[in-house]
């Protein structure tokens, strides 16, 4: 009926239908030409590169590490493997605290600082990523500007993807990666307070712990289990009128630490106050740094808390493997919906289930 109407021969027709414009492509055909010329590096030319600090070849391994292709995590093994002789070299410290604390200006004055001072410092910092969309934001180079741009600091931000403790899965083999380019200062950044924030704990060697005047922490049992793994607690934002609330807080705070028991390390965690804004107690936190590291290493706790974390490392990545490859398998796989279907409608217990679906995977491996 329309194409009675319009006449498509007449070019005076006031009814003519224009042709619409044609819709580019999603995907870039130059950006495509440019992977398929990029040749996939081997083994040799990421350790190579990753020895003579090569900042691209870093990051491209790094990458590798946080795929869950196969293929990625072989060869990634493989790098990790050949670094390995070359880490263990650099002073590991933790920076945690709650969110708006000022971890980020915290950790881009001290950088600064240490670049200033010819250290390599390796931020990684780890964006908590969304529990619907898995997303992260990973805006940690924007907020550390000043410190992204130096030739002597490399920042790395990671999701969090999930993982227990706010720290990306693959975090210690990202830190033998950097430690193996020459960064002889690695500081993780978490995404936040929680008691899992041990998870952190377990793979540095000083744990720092910021906070804010007045946030009502000073005695909260709660963070106990946060406050009795604090090597430092550093009261944040100490300028202008919260200068005395700070000092205040930081008083407080000392009188909660008498309430612990001596740490294993014989180390009495320091509290003091800072500002990222004013610079004010910031060569405090690595002048306490090297003061614990030059303690432990005398009384030996320095190498003992590494072997631990090791061990923990050995841990944590039989239970990973294991639970990957049960969740892999075929039987797993063909049964797993129509177990949760059960459990939904009430037809059996969810441990009755879980125990049925580890037996039927243990015996599909005899």
């Amino acid at each position: 009926m329309y194409d009675e109407i319009i006449d498509k021969n007449n070019p005076n027709s006031a009814l003519k239908v224009k042709e619409g414009v044609l819709k580019p492509d999603v995907v870039n055909k130059d950006y495509l030409l440019h992977i398929k010329k990029r040749k996939q590096l081997s083994v040799e030319e990421y350790v190579k590169g990753i020895l003579e600090g090569n900042r691209t070849i870093l990051s491209q391994a790094i990458t590798l590490v946080e795929s869950s292709l196969f293929e990625h995590q072989r060869i990634a093994q493989q790098v990790i493997e050949k670094c390995l002789p070359y880490s263990g070299k650099s002073i590991r410290v933790g920076i945690t605290g709650v969110p708006g604390v000022g971890k980020s200006s915290v950790i881009e004055v001290l950088g600064k600082q240490l670049t200033a001072e010819k250290h390599k410092v390796a931020v990684l910092a780890i964006d908590p990523s969304s529990e619907r969309s898995k997303g992260s934001i990973l805006g940690d180079k924007t907020r550390m500007e000043s410190l992204a741009s130096d030739e002597n600091a490399f920042i790395r931000p990671s999701p969090s993807a999930g993982s227990l403790g706010g720290v990306a899965r693959k975090t210690r083999e990202i830190i033998i990666l950097c430690e193996a380019a020459g960064f002889d200062v690695v500081i993780i950044e978490t995404v936040g307070v929680g008691q899992s924030e041990v998870v952190a704990h377990s793979m540095v060697d000083f744990f720092l712990l910021l906070q804010l005047a007045n946030a009502g922490d000073e005695l909260q049992g709660i963070k106990r289990g946060i406050m009795e793994m604090a090597d430092a607690i550093a009261i944040n934002k100490a300028e202008g009128k919260e200068k005395e609330k700070s000092l205040m807080a930081a008083n407080n705070y000392r009188n909660a630490l008498h309430l612990f028991p001596m740490m294993e390390s014989n180390w009495s965690p320091i509290v003091f106050t800072c500002s990222s804004y004013s610079k004010e107690g910031i060569d405090t936190i690595w002048k306490t740094v090297l003061d614990y590291v030059t303690l432990t290493k005398k009384n030996g706790y320095f190498y003992k808390k590494r072997n631990q974390q090791n061990l923990r490392i050995l841990n944590e990545t039989i239970n990973s493997f294991l639970t990957e490859s049960f969740y892999d398998s075929k039987i797993v796989k063909d049964n797993i919906e129509q177990a949760k279907e059960d459990i939904l409608e009430n037809k059996v217990s969810a441990y009755v289930v879980a125990q049925n679906l580890i037996d039927k995977y243990f015996n599909s491996l005899k």
